[in-house]
């Protein structure tokens, strides 16, 4: 089965090779290409997805070994690969995520025919697949660095896809300038764990972290979170997902927020875990405090959004910042000697991640249908599109149910099992840190209710109520392959949702490296129907139980009305309209309307302003037009960034008569840097 599994899994990544290349040789035949990059693309995802389930369900993952793809013709460099748990976790993640989102993207690349080369789309598609599967497998840190760059100059070229458009150029330069800034931190950080291991195998990082001096371990550990930080949006970190995944072709975006980021997630999870050891207790602190901030300050901000791309970015933050507090709280539970407790906290994160990979890809591609039929990402020109877009509006209700954690879908199991970790974590501790678990715990469901009101905005606005535009008026449903990979990820969302211990059992092998613990068997319970929190004071929860339960509820009020209203004659009489002669567009709610309440509770941190325009005809008092704008301040971006950005160019501006013209000047230059080179190594 592991000779199976690794030939599936090089099978894939040759089909991700082929696709590319696909792409790039019919560049002149927009639909050969489209259909044999994304065809390519489909078949490899498959291939990888059976190879990585396989591996972690026989237990090969937990045996595997490091092997080579290419021979190796650079000092140091081994182009190698090691099928692990954790790299075959996240290879799921990718995998069927590119299988649902290669299926969608048949259907809606032919949108682009005729303005945009389909070849090029389709080519660096399956090149940032490839690349991102190579990032989890990577043993070898010059080869995880080169493949890292790889993904992300090839993210860079899809954000900027569509170049014509300022907005997406500027989103470019912000997503390349803070990519690299990441980067550099991951090389200071990889060539720290190489000076102290003499070579950069990550089989000699293996619980590395004993062996530094406290403050290259500090360090380290600061240098990973800021890199892997930026890639994951963790706030402040942040700014360039909101601006990237908006201008970003909409299957682009989904692939960016479901697999992209949580390369930064996985960066965590590989350095914190496998290579440092038992970590002090500030880093927990730290890592579930940056995720309790990220959590709530990534939800506040996606509801005062009316750009539904932007929405759905935002929300990434949120749920990275999720993510964060299981992986947080799991550092803090192996520092204080609960391995078991560390467990359960980093299957929460972990299952978060697969998670908010699926319902967020299905969020982004119902978005991109939207956009493919009315051209527009403003939700104020929106409504009415569920009687045009049924199958579209049904599986962007699945999502939005799923990211809100309403059971029984499958963001209520990892959000319920983030919730028990940190319910269980304020017994372990007597100091006063155990007050961050309450804390954040509180946070967690405030984060939980803002998110369910978020996405009553999203649907309700979007695809309730009438037409507010001509373009919503034409809206028509998505193609067939368009829906085709909507619903791969609706019933994702429901497997993973009502059978949660079933996908538990992957987690033994992972838990078992990370933490020496398996809990598969403790966390079910009465055959795998009901999910325990494993400890005996713990709650318990069947999703699948809920969903009979409303089933069976469900029975009654039909029964009620065969009883006792069946005879009842119904007058249908029209809605009131206030006196008026019918209803109109102009009556409904807007997006911005409705987070009112939330822009003035919280107004300090959002610094509402407002413009009012008004045009006259011959009176001053008799305006003829009224146009009424509502805006808020994103706070990092001026606050943070913004000067830091003037700062640069100002010493730039003074460094600049340093470059004299002078070939005197550059040699005294050279001889002077020498020198204290010199005088520094003595």
């Amino acid at each position: 089965m592991a000779v199976l599994s690794t030939k599936l899994l090089l099978l894939g990544l040759l089909g991700y090779g082929m696709g590319a290349a696909a792409g790039l040789l019919f560049f002149k035949r927009e639909r050969a290409a489209n259909l044999l990059s994304f065809g390519c693309a489909a078949l490899a995802a498959l291939s990888n997805f059976i190879s990585c389930v396989s591996a972690l369900a026989t237990g090969a993952a937990a045996s595997s070994q490091s092997f080579e793809l290419l021979p190796s013709l650079i000092p140091l460099v081994r182009f190698s690969i090691s099928p692990d748990p954790l790299g075959c976790y996240f290879g799921i993640i990718v995998s069927l995520l590119g299988l649902a989102i290669s299926i969608y993207s048949v259907g809606y690349a032919p949108g682009y025919y005729g303005r945009k080369n389909i070849g090029v789309l389709g080519g660096f598609f399956n090149m940032l697949l490839m690349t991102t599967t190579l990032v989890f497998l990577a043993d070898n840190a010059l080869f995880f660095l080169m493949v890292w760059e790889i993904m992300a100059m090839t993210a860079f070229f899809l954000v900027s896809y569509e170049h014509e458009h300022e907005e997406t150029r500027n989103a470019g330069v912000l997503y390349f300038v803070l990519s690299h800034l990441g980067t550099g931190c991951l090389i200071v950080g990889f060539f720290l764990l190489y000076q102290a291991s003499g070579g950069f195998a990550f089989e000699g990082y293996r619980d590395l972290g004993a062996r530094l001096s406290p403050g290259i371990r500090t360090s380290v550990f600061l240098l990973f979170l800021a890199g892997f930080g930026f890639k994951a949006g963790v706030v402040p970190l942040h700014i360039w997902l909101p601006a990237a995944h908006p201008v970003a072709p909409s299957n682009v975006s989904a692939v960016m927020s479901g697999v992209l980021i949580k390369t930064g997630i996985y960066g965590m999870t590989r350095v914190f875990f496998d290579f440092m050891g038992n970590p002090p207790n500030w880093w927990g602190v730290t890592v579930l405090t940056l995720g309790t901030i990220s959590a709530v300050l990534g939800v506040l901000f996606a509801l005062m959004e009316h750009d539904l791309k932007r929405l759905l970015a935002y929300h990434s933050i949120e749920n990275i910042g999720i993510i964060l507090m299981g992986l947080g709280a799991a550092l803090m539970f192996l520092h204080s000697g609960h391995p078991v407790l560390a467990s359960l906290a980093l299957i929460a994160a972990l299952y978060h991640t697969l998670n908010h990979a699926v319902f967020k890809a299905l969020l982004f591609l119902g978005a991109g249908a939207v956009l493919h039929a009315t051209h527009t990402r403003n939700m104020e020109e929106m409504g009415g599109l569920a009687r045009r877009m049924r199958w579209t509006a049904l599986f962007f209700l699945v999502g939005a149910v799923a990211i809100s954690a309403l059971p029984p879908l499958n963001g209520f199991v990892s959000e319920w099992l983030t919730y028990q970790s940190l319910l269980q974590g304020f017994g372990t501790t007597s100091s006063l840190i155990r007050l961050m678990f309450p804390l954040s715990g509180a946070m967690l469901a405030l984060t939980g209710a803002l998110a369910a009101a978020c996405f009553v905005k999203a649907f309700g606005i979007t695809f309730l109520a009438q037409p507010r535009s001509d373009r919503a008026r034409q809206a028509r449903e998505a193609p067939g392959t368009m829906l085709a990979g909507q619903g791969v990820l609706t019933a994702a969302c429901l497997f993973l949702g009502l059978f949660p211990t079933l996908v538990l059992k992957l987690f033994d092998p992972l838990t078992r490296q990370l933490t020496g613990q398996q809990l598969s068997r403790q966390l079910a319970a009465v055959d795998g129907l009901v999910l325990s929190s494993v400890v005996a004071e713990g709650g318990t929860v069947s999703t699948l139980g809920i969903l009979l339960l409303g089933i069976c509820l469900a029975v009654v009020p039909w029964i009620l009305w065969l009883v006792f209203a069946r005879r009842t004659r119904i007058r249908v009489a029209p809605t009131w309209d206030c006196g008026l002669r019918g209803l109109t567009p102009h009556m409904e709610y807007t997006a911005t309307g409705f987070s009112k309440p939330i822009r003035m509770i919280f107004k300090t941190l959002f610094r509402p302003r407002r413009e009012v325009q008004r045009e006259y005809d011959f009176s001053p008092y008799f305006a003829t037009s009224l146009r009424f704008e509502s805006h808020v301040e994103e706070v990092f971006y001026t606050r943070l960034y913004r000067p830091m950005n003037q700062g640069a160019l100002r010493i730039s501006r003074r460094l600049r008569a340093l470059q004299a013209g002078s070939i005197q000047a550059y040699l005294i230059y050279v001889f002077v840097t020498l020198v204290a080179l010199l005088l520094f190594a003595l």
